[in-house]
This record gives structure tokens, sequence and C-alpha cells, in this order.
């Protein structure tokens, strides 16, 4: 990223992209929120301090996905249940693809189900390796893989749902990576399979909820991705948006139907407008700002009928 930010903090549509993974978890049920961090972990703290839920674990050393986990064993000792794992990257993850991994999980009885997505250029990806049968044997990494298995486009986007009494004892058993030195939580699906568990990648998600992001590039491009569903959202309520490509919605605000929006108009995270306004052109709503019904809002004038 290039910044002295962390990188869950940078925003995206008005809030760190960590809020998105937080929310999407909390959503598709999960009760317990441990939050491992490492380098610049008191800015993180200090950014979601308000978030009473969440408990946090620090990785002192940044040895590798499957060490960040093994980190949480206090934090997860005498807990029974279904332990998600998922990077604080990955802002366009879904509620309903994690219910799914949590609900299939569960009904196979599996130590370790993991998702899948297909990608056209699959380069950089962990490559999800079947047996004959089509069951999941390994993941392996792009710099690991063979010439036929960088062909592969069905790739790892890191969302790993295991079994919490099947979870430390596998990764007990990882072994440090020869050129990094660092363990990775990928290695569980071998360990498992070796040892006559149950693995399976039975749950593929869209290839944009795929999406991580380190670079700005990358956060352009999730911005854009997650605006067209806030978006999306508001009108399939009732708003109408003359020009999507030219407008701009933050997260967490609430347009009431029969408002229009139009072009060039920046509407701030948490904005309440209320039904039948006409915002824009070339209007701008702060942050947390209410409009009330019946409003006009443009670069001259600024009228409130009615009450919100």
């Amino acid at each position: 990223m290039k910044s002295d930010l962390p990188k869950v903090l940078h925003e995206i549509c008005g809030r760190p992209m960590l809020a998105y993974v937080l929310n999407a978890c909390r959503l598709a049920g999960v009760d317990r929120l441990t939050v491992v961090v490492g380098q610049g972990k008191q800015r993180v703290m200090d950014a979601f301090a308000e978030e009473r839920d969440l408990v946090w674990v620090e990785q002192a050393e940044q040895r590798g996905t499957g060490h960040a986990v093994q980190c949480t064993r206090e934090v997860l000792k005498g807990f029974q249940g279904s332990v998600l794992v998922i990077a604080g990257d990955m802002p366009l993850v879904r509620r309903e693809s994690l219910a799914d991994l949590f609900e299939t999980r569960e009904q196979r009885g599996d130590a370790l189900t993991l998702a899948t997505t297909v990608l056209d250029d699959p380069t950089g990806y962990g490559r999800i390796v079947r047996d004959e049968t089509g069951e999941l044997q390994a993941i392996v990494e792009h710099r690991d893989c063979s010439d036929v298995q960088r062909k592969i486009r069905e790739v790892n986007p890191s969302y790993y749902c295991f079994d919490s009494s099947k979870l430390f004892s596998a990764l007990d058993r990882v072994k440090p990576d020869p050129s990094k030195g660092e363990y990775y939580v990928t290695e569980t699906v071998r360990l498992l399979r070796a040892s006559g568990e149950g693995v399976s990648a039975v749950v593929r998600v869209p290839v944009e909820d795929a999406m991580g992001i380190n670079s700005r590039i990358d956060l352009a491009m999730v911005g854009r991705v997650l605006q067209d569903r806030l978006q999306k959202a508001l009108m399939d309520e009732g708003v109408t948006i003359v020009d999507p490509d030219n407008t701009w919605v933050d997260a967490d605000v609430s347009v009431g139907p029969e408002t229009t929006l139009y072009p060039f108009t920046f509407i701030g995270v948490g904005a309440t407008i209320g039904s039948s306004c006409r915002i824009g052109p070339f209007a701008y709503v702060p942050p947390g700002e209410t409009v009330k019904d019946g409003a006009v809002v443009g670069p001259n004038v600024r009228t409130e009928v009615g009450v919100s």
C-alpha cells in the first residue's frame, strides 16, 4: 500500500475495510469475533474501540497465516463449534457466503470446509487440487505449482470454516515453509486429509467476493464494486440515481423512496435523506447529516420542506 496506515484501516466508501469483514461475520451469525493484529496494532484497536464485541489478539511476529490462527489458542480454549478464519482485507465478502460455509461444514461434519472461486487469471492464488473423485486433496501455492497445476483456475480465496476440536491439533503439525519460514493455514488441508478427517471445498463464491486488497489500485477497484452494490440496494428500495457512474454514496447511508440523486452528487457516510427529495446536481451531503422529506439540495440551493 506504500502507507504508514495499517492496511485494514484504509477506507472504502467511508468505512475501514476491516469494518466490512466484521459486519459480514456478524450478519452470518458469528457471535465471537477475535481479531489478530500485528504491526500498527494500536491504531487498529483504537479505530474499533467502540465495538465492544471484539477480542484482540497480538501476533508479535508475523510468521504466516497458520501462526496467526495459532495465536488465538488461549482465547478459543474450551470453545466447541465452528471457527471461521478469514482475512481482514477482503471487504467484499458477503454474509450469504459465510453462512453457507457454516451450514455446509456442520451438515457434512467435516473438520474443514473452505470456499473456492474460479478465475480467468489465477496468477498468484493458491490452486485447489482435487483427486480423481473430485474431492479436495490440497491447496498448492502459486509459486509451488507444477506446470499442470498452474493451469487450474479454481483457487482459494481464503474463507475457511474449521471444527474447533480439530483446528489446533492440525495447526500443531504444520511445518514452516522452507523458503520463508512461515506457517500457512492452507497446510491443514493436507494434514487433516492424511489423518482421515473430512475436508471439503463445496462452497463456491462469486469472483468479485474473492478480491483482496494489496495496492491502491486494488483499493479503487474494490471501492467501485462496493459502490455498485450500495447504489443497487438504494435503487431496489425506490431511489432514482440518474447517473450512477457520476454519483457517490458512502456506506451506511439511508435514502427514502421517490428521492432522486442527480449527477455529480456525493453523500457522506452515515447520512440520512428523506423521501421525495431532489439531491443535486453538484450536491454534497456531509457525513452523518439528515435531510428532511421533500428537500431540494444543490450547489446554490437548499430547501427543506416538511419534516424528516
